[in-house]
């Protein structure tokens, strides 16, 4: 069985409060590239064991910790299921703020629970999901969600983006989740995210914010000269996705971008 994992942009991202198990509560919402995402292949196997091949943008990670090899151990763990084959054809940058190791876990969970017949409800795929990671329930659905608690908590939200084109831009440099988070302030912000983003795109800028950028703009200056490009580029709204090092920006036209050949670049209409 052969699934797209496409990844995720985070249409503002607000860290409220740390929690007691060490992880924090979130107000995110999450929308998803359609276009860019990754090829995960998943087979059953003779035996009981869990092989695993990659192509693409290689991972720098062992391949007993990439995400598609822990989700069908736990699958495994959680259900009996036997062998397993997986492949993963990576297309989507890693470091990046876009979940897309967390997409690809979610794909394996759904191609384990429609090549076993599991029969699995919406419900319990996002339990497994969610023990997983932070952003990896969202793909259960992977739709435009208002996302709390860790991510796992989700609720669908009406976003008129349609028509419009996106582009996500992927710098050399990555950040990684716990440089993210060591330099971040939580708070409560006056208005939600809700309230923020029915008002018109235009306001976006100035009001829908990502609490990862300050510090890692202040530690990443060629992030943030990425997202000052896309603005000066006539960008209705420029932000760092997730915990970064991706930008995205939203335009109501097809972009011509002066950036370095070097950058990875995808635009996509919405």
């Amino acid at each position: 069985m052969q699934l797209k994992a496409n990844c995720k942009i985070n249409l503002g991202l607000n860290v409220l409060r740390r929690r007691s198990d060490g992880y924090h509560d979130l107000e995110t919402v999450m929308l998803p590239v359609k276009e860019l995402y990754d090829i995960v292949t998943v087979e059953r196997s003779e035996g009981g064991d869990v092989s695993f091949s990659a192509s693409g943008i290689a991972v720098d990670c062992a391949s007993e910790d990439n995400l598609c090899v822990r989700a069908a151990r736990l699958m495994q763990e959680r259900y009996g299921v036997g062998g397993l084959s997986i492949h993963l054809d990576k297309r989507v940058p890693f470091g990046a703020g876009l979940g897309g190791g967390s997409s690809d876990a979610t794909a394996v969970v759904k191609a384990i629970n429609e090549l076993f017949a599991l029969n699995l409800s919406s419900r319990e795929l996002v339990d497994v999901a969610a023990s997983l990671g932070s952003d990896t329930a969202y793909f259960v659905y992977n739709d435009t969600e208002l996302c709390r608690g860790r991510g796992e908590v989700m609720q669908p939200i009406e976003l008129s983006l349609e028509g419009l084109w996106l582009v996500v831009v992927k710098p050399d440099e990555g950040v990684s989740t716990a440089e993210a988070y060591r330099g971040v302030t939580p708070h409560i912000p006056e208005r939600g995210l809700q309230e923020l983003l029915g008002e018109p795109i235009a306001s976006w800028q100035g009001s829908v914010k990502n609490d990862f950028e300050p510090h890692i703009f202040a530690s990443h200056p060629a992030i943030r000269s990425i997202k000052e490009s896309l603005i000066a580029h006539g960008a209705l709204y420029a932000s760092m996705s997730g915990s970064g090092s991706a930008l995205f920006a939203l335009f109501d036209h097809r972009p011509v971008l002066s950036l370095a050949e070097e950058l990875f670049v995808h635009i996509e209409r919405l």
